[in-house]
């Protein structure tokens, strides 16, 4: 089984060795185009549109996945517990058409995007993904005019759409080697500030470049259980799971999906659970199964490869497959700022 090169990218970009050097006149070049159409949008050459309600978006400079998904649950919740009514607007990697479509609890990964099916069943709101979010925000308000806030599930660079409140989120790995794209991982310039800096990482700052940003909030995604993914009623803790490796009784593996898939092998070797570790590429189809090939008597995975996997006939059955589900857990004073935000909105 073997990860995608853009793995061995990311490991080229963690410094500034002679490839990214090699490629550091070309960033300068796309850090130019960023820079004129972020310009163009400030002033008005290319069209944005607000919307009759405060929308907060969820995004990152940093290319890849860096724990978006599960901070829009998370903020989702939040938002709800101060009596707002929030919808969800999202690109939906990988979704079929361009045009909006709301997400359904039966609508399949293939149709709307892994990640965007993973937001309706946890947070249990409106979600809709399409090509554009201002068509995408209009229509989810169009069919539920109840909303009142809407989260965007990434579009930082999404300039169309105009925002409220900007999180900008970064993981363990920093702000890698510094330099933008090709010669580094960033797609916006350190210097791109939102209204606040989430770095999901139980250690930070991270060694090389660290993020500098006047509030820095920290996000850990914390996981206590696993649950077969054929009977999600059934659960064990994750120290059970370690008793039994730690005395021979199970052999245990790690299957990953997601953008950053150490993040989740650390948090397993942090719960004392040290088996095999399998990387895929981030958004994996599983249109070959991958567990056929792994002896272990027990294979843990994501909820956003499990969205997938549950839906794959051979690969749900595998009674070997446990689910480990993560809650974001945050600074109570993010929660309180960003909901003071959105309740200022239209306010001269």
């Amino acid at each position: 089984m073997k990860s995608s090169s853009f793995t061995d990218w990311m490991a080229i970009w963690q410094y500034r060795g002679w490839l990214a050097q090699l490629l550091w006149p070309l960033s300068l070049v796309f850090r130019l185009v960023v820079w004129l159409r972020r310009k163009a949008y400030l002033a008005g050459f290319f069209r944005s549109f607000r919307l009759p309600v405060p929308v907060v978006v969820v995004g990152n400079i940093f290319i890849g996945g860096t724990g978006k998904t599960p901070l829009t649950i998370w903020l989702v919740e939040a938002l709800r517990r101060a009596g707002f009514c929030p919808g969800v607007v999202s690109r939906g990697y990988g979704s079929k058409g361009g045009e909006p479509k709301e997400v359904l609890l039966d609508t399949l990964p293939a149709s709307s995007g892994d990640e965007p099916l993973l937001i309706r069943l946890n947070a249990a709101c409106p979600v809709v993904v399409g090509c554009r979010r201002v068509d995408a925000a209009r229509f989810l308000l169009e069919r539920h005019p109840e909303v009142d806030v809407i989260v965007s599930d990434d579009g930082l660079q999404h300039y169309a759409l105009q925002r409220d409140v900007e999180i900008v989120l970064f993981d363990g790995r920093g702000a890698g080697n510094g330099w933008m794209l090709p010669a580094g991982p960033l797609r916006e310039p350190l210097t791109r500030r939102g209204d606040f800096t989430v770095v999901n990482s139980m250690n930070y700052p991270a060694p090389g470049n660290p993020i500098y940003a006047p509030d820095i909030f920290l996000m850990q995604l914390e996981g206590d259980e696993a649950e077969q993914l054929i009977d999600r009623s059934r659960r064990m803790r994750l120290t059970d799971l370690s008793e039994k490796a730690r005395h021979g009784a199970l052999r245990i593996a790690a299957v990953a999906g997601i953008g950053n898939p150490a993040r989740f092998f650390t948090m397993l070797r942090t719960a004392h659970l040290n088996g095999a570790a399998f990387p895929l590429p981030d958004h994996f189809d599983y249109a070959t199964n991958p567990f056929s090939e792994i002896d272990a008597d027990v294979i843990l995975i994501t909820e956003k490869d499990a969205v997938k996997c549950a839906r794959i006939e051979a690969i749900a059955k595998d009674t070997r497959i446990w689910v480990v589900p993560v809650k974001a857990q945050l600074d109570h004073g993010l929660e309180e700022k960003i909901v003071e935000k959105c309740r200022g909105y239209g306010v001269a």
